[in-house]
């Protein structure tokens, strides 16, 4: 299979590698050319385009921040239309996007004679660089998932199937919604502990031995200990997809006390710069007291 990556970063670049140690023929791109060249170093093709990484395979990935960037570059007009070609084409998105934006983009990538497939993915730097995150897959015909499975096996442990389109952005919400209220669990809980006086290492393994115990929390106790905010998980990330969900929750009708909220933290931590901070860099705003408002 030939199979490009458009979007090369915390994410794109180690999905790029484990697709080519698997053995798949990759081509890579991104609007940033320099990311690219630690993967032409290890023999990965580098296209000049977004137009020439999906003219060079099969199946394009599309793990771009978000709908500006997608639209960007499938050069989408106000119309929606795709103005590259991408014609025969399978088209990936890997990013998590709002369900109603994938249900548009499916419509014109058919509409341009090409295939959809939604394909987000839980896991963060860790599980990309070790081949373990879990793919959630939707597309029209299952046969599509069939022939991508190669790929997704290259990069992950698992692989959920969800139906139809947006079946899988969907999926993926819901599980950012769990994931986001742990990470600001735990967050808040260390901040609690340091507050009252606890020795905060003899917390976190306390912890980690108990019924709590999990890779979310593995991962983030030697960062909270070290006030280590290097990014697994970007705040700004989490800021977005929360955002999703409070918008679905919103048009459904449904109250989600613990989304609203979260909403509210990551938007401040936004607003103070730290955007491409872990999201453990939360804690910031829980030390500086920051009153919950109206707008949670």
């Amino acid at each position: 299979m030939k199979i490009g990556v458009i979007g090369i970063g915390v994410m794109g670049e180690p999905i790029a590698r484990n697709l080519k140690k698997a053995g798949l023929d990759v081509t890579v791109f991104s609007r940033r050319p320099e990311s690219c060249e630690p993967l032409r170093e290890a023999g990965i093709a580098v296209a000049g385009s977004a137009a020439q990484a999906i003219a060079a395979s099969d199946a394009a990935i599309l793990m771009l921040p978000g709908h500006k960037e997608i639209d960007a570059v499938l050069g989408r007009d106000a119309d929606g239309r795709i103005g590259i070609s991408v014609e025969g084409k399978t088209l990936v998105l890997m990013a998590t996007v709002a369900p109603a934006y994938s249900i548009a983009l499916e419509r014109a990538v058919v509409a341009a004679g090409a295939r959809y497939v939604e394909a987000p993915v839980s896991g963060s730097k860790t599980p990309a660089q070790t081949g373990q995150l879990v793919v959630l897959a939707a597309a029209a015909d299952p046969m599509q998932l069939d022939a991508l499975q190669p790929a997704f096996d290259a990069i992950g442990k698992r692989t959920v199937r969800c139906g139809a389109v947006p079946g899988a952005m969907r999926m993926k919400l819901a599980n950012n919604l769990l994931l986001i209220a742990s990470f600001e669990a735990i967050t808040e809980a260390v901040h609690f502990a340091a507050a009252i006086g606890l020795d905060l290492r003899q917390f976190l393994e306390m912890a980690q031995a108990g019924p709590l115990a999990n890779d979310v929390l593995r991962m983030k106790a030697p960062k909270l200990l070290t006030d280590d905010f290097e990014r697994q998980a970007a705040i700004s990330q989490a800021f977005k997809d929360i955002g999703f969900v409070c918008d679905e929750a919103e048009a459904l009708g449904l109250w989600l006390p613990a989304a609203r909220t979260n909403r509210v933290v990551f938007g401040e931590a936004m607003r103070r710069g730290q955007a491409d901070e872990d999201v453990i860099g939360v804690i910031k705003v829980l030390r500086d007291g920051m009153p919950m408002t109206a707008n949670a």
